[in-house]
């Protein structure tokens, strides 16, 4: 990114929010533009900045090229850093490698043991691939025994360019349930999780009859924009397409393209109904899901609908039971509160999928594998 984008991408962020000013930082791999140019993004905050704002920055990078100096910095300026990590060293090195074949996980795990030295806030990154799919639970426990208590979990879903199918190398969606299946039955621990996992904190959240904080559970998309080097902007990281381009913000304020007609309509194509979704139970949840999964396949489905039904199934009477932890602890009558979403359901009740079985012939059955 250029000086002259990089400024104007921080004087109108700063515009955008007098009270709080939210920047994230991703590639590629960020750390390659260098420390001085986050040194300048700081500057340019401090320059462009209201009395009283506030600004957050988040920076997700692989850790390879971390060193004291960018943790002093990251630690002086309270940067919140996402590093990408899949799991143990023979899960994370499967596809994690430098160009010359050797491993990144070594490397990795010690970035994290400097970060935690020089007090740098940090949670760790598991990309949910084929191979990791199968260890949710190990993947889990190994996060929880490296004092990593922090963590996001991503499903990796890519299509073929050139054949336009789904890769080899993608989670399948009956893996993915039970993935997260199998890592949240390790973090509810009885009703005393010990660590923080974003998805599971979202969903607790409209448990608890609030808006998820989640784009991927909230009723439209377009609550931020994707700057991309040459200052163009898209609605959506995952969805940087030549059909979604929003304008250039050296040519288009990003005031304007907050306001534009362009992404109010991507923005509502999330809440365009589909007809799985409509008889669906679990929808008042999801809101039908992260769009970029929909017609991967070759159909207009989510492609992860089933890994999500599957899990919302399994997990919803310990979210239940989460929830009025959470009410009684804040002295909250759990029965005072706004109620959530959905009721008791019962082994022998309609699944709440609307595939027309019962729920425990569907959405309800038993993780088959042990651990």
């Amino acid at each position: 990114m250029s000086p002259e984008v990089l400024e104007e991408l921080i004087k109108q962020g700063m515009r955008l929010e007098p009270r709080h000013a939210t920047f994230g930082w991703q590639g590629g791999e960020p750390t390659l533009a260098g420390l001085d140019f986050f040194r300048r993004v700081v500057e340019l905050q401090k320059k462009y900045g209201r009395t009283g704002q506030s600004v957050s920055n988040g920076l997700q990078t692989n850790g390879i090229l971390l060193t004291p100096e960018w943790a002093r910095f990251l630690h002086e300026y309270r940067f919140l850093v996402g590093v990408s990590l899949d799991g143990p060293a023979p899960y994370h090195d499967y596809y994690r490698k430098y160009p010359d074949g050797r491993p990144t996980h070594a490397q990795v795990i010690k970035t994290l043991q400097m970060l935690r030295e020089y007090e740098v806030e940090f949670n760790v990154l598991a990309v949910v691939n084929r191979l990791t799919a199968d260890h949710g639970a190990e993947i889990y426990d190994y996060f929880l025994s490296q004092g990593f208590y922090f963590m996001q979990f991503i499903p990796c879903v890519e299509v073929d360019p050139v054949t336009g199918k789904i890769t080899d190398f993608s989670v399948e969606p009956e893996q993915f349930g039970d993935f997260l299946c199998e890592v949240f039955d390790r973090w509810y621990n009885g009703g005393e999780p010990e660590a923080s996992i974003r998805d599971f904190e979202a969903i607790l959240a409209v448990y608890l009859g609030q808006e998820a904080p989640l784009c991927s559970y909230q009723r439209e998309c377009g609550s931020y924009v994707v700057v991309e080097y040459n200052g163009d902007v898209y609605p959506c990281d995952f969805l940087v397409r030549e059909d979604l381009y929003l304008g250039n913000l050296m040519e288009t304020p990003l005031e304007e393209i907050f306001e534009s007609e362009a992404l109010r309509r991507f923005a509502a194509q999330k809440a365009k109904p589909r007809p799985e979704c409509e008889v669906c139970a679990w929808k008042v949840i999801c809101n039908q899901g992260c769009p970029r999964f929909v017609g991967l396949d070759g159909t207009n489905r989510h492609y992860l609908c089933r890994a999500y039904q599957r899990f919302f199934a399994h997990a919803h009477e310990k979210f239940l039971d989460l929830r009025e932890r959470v009410l009684r602890r804040m002295g909250v009558d759990p029965h005072r509160a706004p109620q959530p979403p959905l009721g008791h359901i019962g082994r022998n009740d309609p699944c709440p999928c609307g595939s027309g079985k019962k729920f425990k012939q569907c959405c309800g059955r038993r993780v088959s594998r042990q651990w």
